[in-house]
């Protein structure tokens, strides 16, 4: 997919935040650090678009980005060890599970795992919540250039077992490794 245009369009933290406008959105979901925001700046070769940090936790909300003026691209906050008081914590899972149960204009979730370790339990939930619930879903396991062909094939056996699926893409940020599976996933999506 050719990025004519990439722009921040807001933070929501609740729902009567949300763009009010019907263009299809595509979510990314995953723990804190699993590399969303690195993922999201990648895909769309812009530096600094998505903020991203070496401390966890640092994206608290829902993110919203405008791509080509045609579908948004939308950052969540990440689950699992970030800095936060729990009930910070609290009310970014009810806001995601809000926004995941009802946005009907999400037509995919990217989940983001670590290609350098198994899922987590919450990884486990998410993947779960995801099937039970039916929604197209893409699973991205992420830092794939920090392994060697044999470590990474290896993780991601691993991982599609965890899960219990049959695909799991790799994606590295710095070589830029699976990008075109990615857009062929992401455009499909947006034609269905």
């Amino acid at each position: 997919m050719q990025i004519t245009s990439a722009e921040f369009v807001k933070s929501a933290f609740a729902e009567t935040d949300w763009p009010g406008d019907h263009k299809p959105e595509i979510a990314f979901l995953g723990r804190s650090n699993v590399g969303k925001s690195s993922l999201i700046n990648s895909l769309l070769g812009v530096r600094g678009l998505a903020r991203t940090s070496s401390t966890p936790g640092r994206t608290q909300s829902l993110n919203f980005f405008l791509i080509n003026r045609k579908f948004r691209l939308v950052d969540f906050p990440g689950y699992g060890y970030a800095r936060a008081p729990k009930t910070v914590k609290a009310l970014w899972g009810a806001a995601a599970e809000n926004y995941l149960a009802k946005r009907a204009h999400l037509v995919l979730s990217i989940h983001i795992v670590d290609s350098r370790h198994e899922p987590s339990k919450q990884d486990l939930q998410l993947h779960e919540w995801l099937v039970h619930q039916q929604k197209p879903y893409l699973i991205i396991a992420t830092k794939s250039d920090k392994l060697s062909n044999n470590e990474l094939r290896k993780n991601i056996a691993s991982i599609e077992r965890g899960l219990k699926v049959d695909r799991v893409l790799t994606y590295s940020a710095t070589t830029k490794r699976g990008r075109n599976e990615v857009w062929s996933a992401i455009e499909k999506s947006l034609k269905s």
